[in-house]
């Protein structure tokens, strides 16, 4: 069958820069289009609010091309809307004709639509004075304080502003907007649409990619040693973590385990003296070669992952064999780095044919799928993106005029490894050449330093990383605050870590002597699984601690609902409240609060959010829209709350039965909480026979304790009566 295609010509109102403008006066259409969107929505004016006036909005009464009348009831103009083609953005101004004194509101409300098929979400970029909330959105949730669309697979931007705004998100290319505007004696108001191409290429990124979704379509999880084993883990010890992983957390996602100092002479601390450059084997520690480990790790239903540190070498004999591939000072010494004691000349290309090889190998012969490459950025001299920038250092390469040497050697480790291996910048950053090679940066320091346990200090410093640099989480890198541990750690202080690292969704990886954690330690970690897909909603950096952490969440059974964090980074106790607009909700709508870490129902509340908070300690609050019937306001499964579990939930009127349909992890029970309703009386649970349920009523909830020995979809009736 032949294609008929159909295009509509028309002549456009004008066009100035990148816009091409035009205007229905019969239906009050505005529509701008440039080479990626068209915004298109109609004009409306009111010159009389409380009464409700609509005055028309028509073209030009004169020859003037580059603005609309605003035409009176009795057919008079009394006011312009303006396009100033002053820039390439598309703005609107309105403004009195000569001598004018009315007041009125305008209103342009519509869709944008994205013209290719791209992954878009609304976000905020326009950074606020002493903002208190760090922003963060899953499943392309709106906020009211969001003012922008990004593009992430092209870079741009555009940014909408307004005295009053709205923009919520239809599907992946469509979007609703809403702006208002006063007009007044006073007050002149603008609306503005700001397009930016490269928004982050030429801010904050300028190496920037998208992040590769096809080999990270979620972010990875999984567990390591070094952080409690430090350097002296042997194979039989990596192999019996990963036995007691692989019956409580593999079930509830943990996909990566991952080995450290594997390397010949890396059995003791420094880095620079391990054999970092070649793939000697510590045979005392992996006596069966690092291949038949991966086998082994694989059979255990886990990827294996591998820590390598090549920039240098500690090996003497490795280094006398291959003189020329190091950097040397002007005198002939070595030159030493936190890598090698002999530091790689990146501008050799022998030395990177030889990375290549060696990554080769350790990817598709030994058969790892995750490498965390350290040694990169760091905050010092010793770092080698640091150590290659300096002139006294340069000047020391076999090819000093060299521009880009750091990133030759991260492109050869990408090269070696191969396409599709996960690829960790251990102290990498997102304003490096590692954002358009690597998929994850490790931007939080050390969780613990060697042989020490995990202190407060260390908390408070992944917090502050996080914060620092959570604005480009899963847009171009995924961001490591560092490993989760909660072993050492009283149960407060593991929430506060556990929240930092699970409620912004970051890479998560685990580092306890898992044999040797509580149940309630253990269950934490599993709270962390699966790790959420959660962006940003600010995307600029922000440079001090935020004491509110705010995740809007879409959920495609539940609706629309915030989790929000109150953090007491002090060693005091502190009150935190919050009012509805910080956290881009509305103030006059009642909301239900449900503690998450202490599963208790806190009732109705509005306009304001407050907590008390001990010193060192978190309080993670569900906040949901107050219903008319009972409905789910929790669950322990997963510290983000996002009730992945939750397959369905209905309210039947008729019936009074809140019916649901809810995925169990075999043999872990899951908590789930259910508010009671003035209105109704709860009677019962119904559930299949092969289904456990024990059920309590607490403080205004329903809260059910379910139970399968086999991972399966339960299904559960809640039963009322009306009172």
């Amino acid at each position: 069958m032949k294609k008929i295609f159909v295009v509509l010509l028309f002549i456009p109102l004008f066009l100035f820069a990148d816009w091409r403008i035009n205007f229905d006066e019969q239906s009050s259409i505005l529509t701008a289009e440039n080479k990626n969107i068209c915004i298109k929505g109609k004009l409306c004016f009111f010159a009389d609010v409380k009464n409700g006036k609509e005055w028309l909005v028509a073209s030009a009464r004169d020859a003037v091309k580059n603005r609309l009348s605003i035409v009176d009831t009795t057919g008079d103009v009394q006011g312009y809307i303006v396009f100033p083609e002053t820039d390439k953005n598309f703005k609107l101004l309105f403004y009195h004709r000569t001598a004018q004194a009315y007041s009125g509101k305008l209103k342009f409300s519509g869709d944008i639509i994205f013209k290719e098929n791209c992954d878009t979400f609304t976000c905020k970029t326009s950074p606020q004075k002493n903002e208190r909330v760090l922003g963060l959105l899953l499943n392309g949730a709106d906020s009211n304080l969001n003012n922008s669309i990004f593009n992430a697979d092209t870079d741009t931007l555009l940014r909408l502003s307004a005295e009053n705004l709205t923009l919520q998100t239809l599907n992946n290319t469509k979007f609703y907007f809403s702006m208002c505007g006063e007009i007044s004696e006073s007050n002149q108001s603008i609306f503005s649409f700001e397009y930016i191409e490269d928004y982050f290429k030429k801010s904050y990124v300028p190496y920037y990619k998208p992040l590769n979704r096809k080999r990270c379509r979620t972010t990875p999880s999984g567990w390591m040693s070094w952080n409690t084993y430090f350097d002296t883990a042997t194979a039989q010890d990596n192999l019996d973590e990963a036995r007691i992983g692989k019956k409580y957390l593999q079930p509830f996602g943990c996909e990566i385990w991952s080995i450290e100092s594997w390397q010949g002479n890396s059995d003791k601390l420094p880095v620079r003296n391990f054999h970092n450059m070649n793939l000697e084997i510590n045979a005392k520690q992996f006596p069966l070669g690092m291949k038949r480990l991966a086998d082994d790790i694989k059979a255990l239903g886990f990827k294996a992952g591998l820590w390598v540190a090549p920039f240098g070498t500690g090996n003497v004999d490795f280094y006398n064999a291959h003189k020329d591939w190091f950097l040397h000072d002007t005198s002939g010494n070595a030159i030493r780095s936190w890598n090698g004691n002999y530091t790689l000349d990146p501008t050799v290309e022998e030395a990177r044919e030889h990375l290549k090889n060696i990554f080769r190998i350790a990817s598709k012969e030994w058969g790892y799928e995750f490498f965390k490459i350290d040694g990169m950025s760091g905050r010092s001299k010793n770092y080698c993106a640091h150590l290659y920038e300096r002139p006294e250092i340069k000047s020391q390469f076999k090819n000093p005029n060299c521009k880009n040497p750091f990133e030759l050697c991260v492109s050869a480790f990408r090269e070696g490894i191969g396409d599709d291996a996960l690829f960790l910048a251990c102290q990498g950053h997102s304003s490096g050449p590692e954002a358009m090679y690597a998929d994850m940066a490790r931007t939080g320091a050390d969780i613990v330093s060697p042989n020490k346990p995990v202190m407060w200090k260390n908390i408070l410093l992944q917090a502050r990383c996080t914060v620092n640099q959570i604005f480009t989480h899963n847009i171009s890198m995924i961001a490591d605050p560092d490993t989760l541990l909660v072993g050492d750690l009283d149960v407060e202080q593991a929430r506060v870590t556990a929240s930092v690292v699970a409620l912004t969704g970051q890479l998560t990886f685990f580092g306890d002597k898992l044999a040797k954690l509580s149940p309630e330690k253990m269950k934490i970690l599993q709270q962390a699984l699966p790790v959420a897909k959660v962006r940003p909603q600010s995307l600029y950096p922000y440079f001090s601690m935020l004491p509110v952490w705010n995740l809007a969440i879409k959920h495609n059974v539940l609706g629309n609902y915030n989790v929000v964090a109150f953090f007491n980074w002090s060693d005091s106790t502190k009150n935190i409240s919050i009012p509805a607009e910080e956290l881009g909700l509305c103030n006059n709508q009642k909301y239900v609060a449900f503690e998450f870490w202490t599963q208790s129902y806190l009732g109705e509340c509005k306009q304001t959010f407050t907590q008390n908070l001990a010193p060192r300690s978190v309080r993670v609050l569900v906040l949901q829209k107050l219903q008319k019937y009972p409905f789910i306001v929790g669950s322990d499964r997963h510290i983000t709350s996002n009730f992945t579990e939750i397959k369905k939930s209905k309210w039947n009127a008729e019936t009074c039965e809140l019916i649901t349909s809810i995925d169990l992890i075999g043999g872990f029970p899951l908590s789930l909480s259910v508010s009671e309703s003035d209105a109704f009386l709860f009677k019962k649970v119904v559930s299949a026979k092969d289904i456990s349920t024990k059920v309590r009523k607490e403080n205004g909830i329903i809260k059910v304790e379910i139970l399968s020995q086999k991972s399966s979809n339960a299904k559960l009736k809640f039963v009322f009566e009306k009172k």
